[in-house]
């Protein structure tokens, strides 16, 4: 393995990248670690629902689709509770328990519903993590979701998931 000394030269003059340099370390990690507690990706969602379902053991976390009912008819994770945004006030008492945390997702990263929702149920108490990549990317990945027809999986885009490996060793 090749030692590269290049990445700690100086950067150039006009570097894009390096216009504001890189936070201290101990900044960083407190930012990453604290961006951890918020967000959870799709993967490791996928990940924990299959050993529930394998185990018999709940996954210690609800998930939550915050969008619309015409979105959630249209495809939505298996097991996953529909609560849209707007709803949250009224019925998230009802169907959440606050003392589990919840997952909730919206359409994918360019949709920012998962935040208004996981705003709204913070703001409400409960314990919430953002999943990352919404239902875009669960079904990108090649996750089983439900329809009105009944469950589908499509094959994963290899632009956002290892095909062939169980995980992408992140």
């Amino acid at each position: 393995m090749t030692t590269q000394t290049a990445a700690f030269a100086p950067a150039p003059a006009g570097n894009p990248v390096l216009r504001v340099p890189p936070a201290a370390p101990a900044d960083a990690a407190a930012y990453f670690a604290a961006s951890l507690a918020f967000h959870a990706d799709v993967s490791d969602v996928a990940a924990a629902l299959a050993t529930a379902a394998e185990t018999g053991a709940g996954p210690g976390f609800v998930l939550v689709d915050s969008r619309s009912t015409q979105a959630w008819e249209q495809g939505h994770v298996p097991g996953a509770v529909h609560l849209p945004t707007a709803d949250v006030p009224r019925l998230a008492p009802a169907l959440l328990d606050r003392d589990v945390p919840v997952v909730v997702y919206c359409w994918g990263p360019g949709c920012n519903g998962a935040t208004r929702a996981a705003h709204a149920l913070a703001s409400a108490g409960y314990r919430v993590k953002e999943m990352l990549g919404g239902m875009e990317y669960w079904i990108r990945e090649g996750f089983a979701h439900e329809t009105a027809d009944g469950t589908e999986r499509r094959p994963a885009d290899p632009l956002t998931a290892p095909v062939g490996a169980d995980d992408c060793g992140c």
